[in-house]
C-alpha cells in the first residue's frame, strides 16, 4: 500500500476523536487472560513518517544492548510522561528530541493511535507525525544503538505481517513480528504498527 503524505494525515485525522477502535489494545490482544498491572505508567511514543521523495518511511531506534529494560529492542523513539509535560504529543517530542536529537520544528503532529498497554505496566499513547526533511540526527549513545529508517508501504502490506511465539515464565506467548532486512520488529511496537495499517488502510 502505497500513500501520499496528504492520504496519511487525511486518514488519520478521519479518526473520531476520543473514539478509540480498540479501547483495551496491548500485549493481551493475543494472549487471552493475560494479566497485566494495575497501576500502568503512562508513556508516549513518536511514531515518525518521514516525507521522503522515495516514498514515506518510518523512522525506528534500536537500543543499546546494556540497557536494563528492552535492551537491543527496536522501538519508536519515546518514554514514560513526566509531571511537567502537560500531555503524550509533548512527551513523545521531548523524548524525540533527547533520544535521536531530532528537533520538533521538523515534526507535524497529525494525531494519535489507540493507547497501547503493555504487559510490563505501560500504558503508551502513540503520537503521529509527519516529518519533513532536511533534518540532523544526533542519538543518545548510552540508549540509541542505532537509528533506522523502514518504508511505510512494506508496513502497511498484510504479507509482512507475521505472528511469533515465545516461551516466557513458562507459558507460551504470541505477539506481531515485522521482520525487515537483519531488524527484528516486535511486540509492542509491531503491535501499534498493526493499528497503524488499520487505521491507513481504510
Amino acid at each position: 500500500m502505497t500513500l501520499s503524505p496528504q492520504q496519511v494525515i487525511d486518514r488519520i485525522e478521519a479518526q473520531t476523536p476520543g473514539v478509540r477502535s480498540s479501547p483495551n489494545r496491548g500485549d493481551h490482544d493475543l494472549n487471552p487472560g493475560m494479566k497485566t498491572s494495575p497501576d500502568l505508567t503512562e508513556a508516549a511514543v513518536l511514531v515518525a513518517l518521514v516525507n521522503r521523495a522515495a516514498g514515506i518511511t518510518v523512522l525506528f531506534t534500536q537500543r543499546t544492548d546494556h540497557l536494563l529494560t528492552h535492551a537491543g529492542q527496536i522501538s519508536f523513539p519515546g518514554g514514560h510522561m513526566e509531571t511537567g509535560d502537560g500531555s503524550p504529543q509533548e512527551t513523545a517530542l521531548r523524548e524525540t528530541e533527547e533520544e535521536v536529537g531530532l528537533h520538533r520544528r521538523h515534526v507535524e503532529i497529525i494525531g494519535r493511535l489507540d493507547e497501547y498497554v503493555t504487559r510490563t505496566g505501560f500504558s503508551i499513547t502513540p503520537v503521529v507525525g509527519i516529518v519533513t526533511p532536511p533534518f540532523d540526527i544526533s542519538p543518545d549513545a548510552h540508549e540509541v544503538e542505532e537509528v533506522f529508517e523502514v518504508p511505510l508501504a512494506f508496513l502497511l502490506d498484510p504479507a509482512n505481517h507475521e505472528r511469533h511465539s515465545r516461551e516466557f515464565e513458562g507459558r507460551k506467548r504470541e505477539f506481531y513480528a515485522m521482520p525487515y532486512m537483519d531488524y527484528y520488529i516486535w511486540g509492542a511496537t509491531a503491535g501499534m504498527l498493526i493499528n497503524l495499517y488499520e487505521v491507513l488502510k481504510r
